[in-house]
């Protein structure tokens, strides 16, 4: 299946030069997302992985079901102060701003295999980030899942040798 097909390309948002890769277009068809996730789940299902992180929000898209489909549990990876219990945080640069993480304490115990799950694989500031919290709690990155990776950002660079799989290469 070309999943190119199902994604929406929108210029100029939400800045001027951005073309933005819309991926509602591709999750509002049950079909077409249902097949994206399964894509994904056999490319890291060699993993021995433990648990999915997911950065907000649309980690969240791509991560639970992917979670779901490999019989393991879930980790929000949220913004900072959207968590209502002990959290560990870190500092990052968007492609177009500054932000914070943050991961309950409690999420990942000591040794556990971690993929990130994501929508995109930009600069790679948000992976990075993300890696950086499983790390401080003692988990141990695995991997990284895309649906979509723009390969011409070199956000793979950021990652540290990182095993990457993108279902999607602009």
């Amino acid at each position: 299946m070309n999943y190119k097909d199902y994604i929406r390309v929108i210029p100029d948002f939400p800045q001027p030069g951005i073309r933005f890769k819309d991926i509602t277009t591709l999750i509002n068809n049950g079909e077409v997302y249902r097949s994206a996730i399964g894509a994904i789940k056999e490319a890291v299902a060699d993993k021995e992985i433990d648990l999915i992180a997911g950065p907000e929000a649309r980690g969240f898209i791509i991560g639970a079901p992917l979670a779901t489909a490999l019989g393991v549990g879930f980790v929000p990876i949220r913004k900072s102060g959207k968590l209502p219990g002990a959290v560990v945080e870190a500092s990052y640069d968007l492609e177009y701003g500054k932000d914070k993480l943050a991961v309950h304490r409690d999420a990942i115990k000591p040794g556990q295999r971690v993929l990130i799950a994501d929508d995109l694989l930009a600069t790679g500031g948000t992976i990075a980030t993300t890696i950086n919290l499983i790390k401080q709690l003692g988990g141990v990155p695995v991997g990284a899942a895309f649906l979509i990776e723009l390969g011409y950002l070199d956000g793979r660079d950021k990652l540290d040798g990182l095993d990457v799989f993108s279902l999607i290469t602009y």
